[in-house]
């Protein structure tokens, strides 16, 4: 995974982020987004983070990967 330092942090748009208001779970490329995915399971398991919210952050990360994405209309 590329680093991602904390002045390219700020620099990203806030749609790059899982959860753009607290502008967590960055997702500027591939492996930031299946890192999310993995982080985002950790934290529902230990209580810090709700289903619903995982589920925006994990949708997020397979549109990024290029999986389930959105149909075409």
């Amino acid at each position: 995974m590329a680093k991602l330092t904390t002045a390219a942090r700020k620099a990203l748009p806030a749609k790059t982020f899982g959860e753009p208001g607290k502008r967590a779970y960055p997702m500027p490329d591939k492996a930031h987004a299946v890192n999310a995915k993995a982080r985002a399971t950790q934290q529902v398991a230990a209580g810090n983070l709700s289903s619903s919210e995982a589920s925006k952050i994990k949708a997020k990360a397979n549109t990024i990967l290029g999986k389930y994405a959105p149909k075409k209309s």
